[in-house]
């Protein structure tokens, strides 16, 4: 669905071009969810603008559904910009306008249906965001994720096929950033939409997104799908992401395990592995005795996952080690 051709931007300042996104490649499959994620400054918003050309890339060509969006002129840029909806930090709501009205903007500047047809339009979205009740009320009279909610309302309204997230949920608490996520999965999965969020949020990318790209200052320094990125980061700024969504520290965990006796390892479970008896099975086979260091059960998406850190003792530990290697685990020696 989107694809970029060794696209660079650069901003002029004072006379200087300063890079905000070095050469890039990347593609991005039609109808899946992906992540941008990178501290401030690492350049994904730059990435995420670039989509619908409210930034004109500096070098490269950007392809969307099949079309050149680099060469397109102004009337062109009108018409593709139709078929990408976008949700901001910040809501961006018209706070002199009802819901109906802000949900209606987009259908009335397009100027193509008319005024009942429009009507039953936002009628429709309202009722897909469970704000069906909240038509006639103002901004200033909704919760924060109510205010989400029409701004995702208002994206879908000219049905795009392209969904992009501006730090989508960074100005919600957490049991609405779940709601508002649940919410955005459920239309990827129903309506078949190609969702881009970006977000310095970990948490956010494991919830809901099928591949994410790590962004540090303005490249791409990791990407995958997300359990892969996620449960075995290789780069720096992804494992401090990791780390700061689990809340590990590795040098406190490295200095509690230092007097702790016997082979140190890390097993990873994912799917159904996840909830087999492996740890007794192979205690029982080997003879060895296992202390659970640290660890940790949640889900990818829909898919569970586990992460459990040994200290295995006594028996055979080779016939252990053999034995966690044929199972459908990854495992990690770590001392």
């Amino acid at each position: 669905m989107i694809n970029f051709y060794q696209v660079r931007k650069a901003y002029r300042v004072a006379g200087q071009d300063i890079p905000a996104l070095q050469p890039t490649d990347l593609q991005i499959a039609r109808g899946e969810v992906f992540g941008l994620i990178g501290h401030s400054g690492a350049g994904k918003s730059t990435l995420l603008r670039l989509i619908n050309r409210l930034e004109q890339p500096s070098a490269g060509r950007i392809q969307i559904d099949g079309e050149d969006v680099t060469a397109m002129d102004a009337a062109g840029l009108r018409r593709f910009r139709q078929r990408v909806g976008m949700i901001f930090q910040h809501f961006n709501l018209l706070s002199s306008k009802t819901v109906a009205e802000n949900v209606a903007l987009p259908l009335k500047l397009a100027g193509e249906l008319p005024r009942s047809a429009i009507a039953a339009r936002v009628a429709e979205l309202l009722a897909r965001v469970g704000l069906q009740d909240h038509a006639n009320k103002y901004p200033a009279q909704l919760s924060g994720g109510q205010k989400q909610r029409v701004g995702i309302a208002r994206a879908l309204a000219t049905e795009p096929k392209i969904l992009l997230c501006d730090e989508a949920t960074s100005a919600l608490d957490p049991q609405t950033t779940a709601q508002v996520l649940q919410l955005l999965a459920e239309i990827n999965r129903e309506l078949g939409l190609t969702i881009v969020l970006i977000t310095h949020e970990m948490d956010v990318i494991r919830r809901v997104c099928d591949r994410v790209a790590v962004m540090d200052a303005g490249v791409i320094v990791e990407l995958g799908p997300v359990a892969e990125v996620f449960l075995h980061p290789q780069h720096a700024t992804t494992k401090r992401f990791v780390q700061e969504a689990e809340q590990i520290d590795e040098n406190e965990q490295r200095d509690d395990f230092a007097h702790v006796a016997g082979r140190i390892l890390r097993l990873t479970f994912q799917g159904e592995a996840t909830y087999a008896p492996l740890l007794g099975t192979v205690a029982r086979e080997t003879g060895v005795d296992y202390s659970i260091l640290a660890g940790r059960i949640d889900r990818i998406k829909d898919t569970p996952y586990g992460q459990l850190t040994l200290a295995l003792t006594g028996g055979d530990l080779d016939a252990a080690l053999a034995r966690f290697r044929t199972a459908d685990v990854h495992l990690e020696v770590l001392r």
